[in-house]
Formats: structure tokens, C-alpha cells, sequence
């Protein structure tokens, strides 16, 4: 009994000094309430990211509606990939890259100015030149990873946005 006890405070002591640093499930954000009705827009409206921020906003219970005047708007301005030379080989091929994915994205509120904010997100890759079709699909997994991560940081950028 006095073992069932402990675990017991234990745990909600635990409980409440997660709670209390500001711990939060990763992908759960406490997003404005002036934000929970939104409309989206991009240039490429089937795009694999404007596809992540949707269902991220639908799991974060926002609604994406029609763009009207009195709504807030998100707007996907463009992404793209780059990526610099980190090292190379004695014989002058490259060895290593560095991938950068960014993305431009406006939120604008309701009878205020939008405001831009820019995401940048930065992997390293291997290239080895004897493995061409392995590398182009860790290309792949390595893009999806970093769009994803991308939708989360502009569900973050909403989370943090300050609504007068």
C-alpha cells in the first residue's frame, strides 16, 4: 500500500513539474483562438507541403476555409531546396552536401498588415557517387523529412503569433 502511494506521488509530482516548465506533446500547440478559422493558400495548392500544413492545421483543430476579408490568412509564398559543397573526395567529387529546404509564408489578420516569416531547415548528405538509385531515395526521405518539419515550424509560427 504505502509502495502504491509513492508511485503515486511520484507520479503526479512528475505530472506537475512537466507541466509546469512548459512541457507539451510534440505537434500539440495552443493556437489563438483568432486562428482557429483560417483560410490557406499557395501557389501549388497539391504540393507536398501546402498537403503537411493541411493536415497539420486539421490535427491542431483549425478550420481552412474560403479566403474572405474577415478571416485570418496563411499563405505559402514558395519553398524551394538548395544545397552547398561541405566536402569532397581526393579525387574532386563531392562527398558531402549540405540540403537546405526554405519556405516563405505570410499570416495575415484581419484589417492588419501580413506579416512574412521565412523557415529554413538544414540536413547534412552523403553522396557516393557508387550508390546513385540508394542515395536518390535517401534523397527522398530526407525531403519528406524536412517538409514535414517544415509544416510543424509554420503550425509553431501560428502558435506564436501574437493576435490583438
Amino acid at each position: 500500500m504505502l509502495i502504491k502511494r509513492i508511485l503515486l506521488a511520484t507520479l503526479a509530482l512528475s505530472v506537475l513539474l512537466s507541466a509546469g516548465c512548459g512541457f507539451r506533446l510534440q505537434g500539440s500547440y495552443s493556437i489563438p483562438e483568432q486562428l482557429q478559422t483560417l483560410s490557406l493558400s499557395s501557389q501549388d495548392e497539391y504540393s507536398e507541403l501546402t498537403r503537411l500544413v493541411r493536415e497539420r492545421l486539421r490535427l491542431n483543430r483549425i478550420a481552412v476555409v474560403a479566403p474572405a476579408e474577415d478571416l485570418p490568412a496563411l499563405r505559402i509564398i514558395s519553398d524551394s531546396l538548395d544545397r552547398s559543397t561541405l566536402s569532397i573526395y581526393p579525387t574532386g567529387n563531392v562527398a558531402e552536401y549540405e540540403l537546405i529546404y526554405q519556405v516563405t509564408f505570410s499570416v495575415q489578420l484581419p484589417g492588419d498588415e501580413s506579416q512574412r516569416f521565412d523557415v529554413a531547415i538544414h540536413r547534412d548528405y552523403l553522396d557516393d557517387p557508387r550508390t546513385a538509385l540508394a542515395k536518390s531515395r535517401e534523397m527522398e526521405l530526407l525531403l519528406k523529412e524536412m517538409r514535414i518539419q517544415a509544416a510543424d515550424r509554420i503550425i509553431q509560427t501560428l502558435a506564436a503569433t501574437e493576435v490583438n
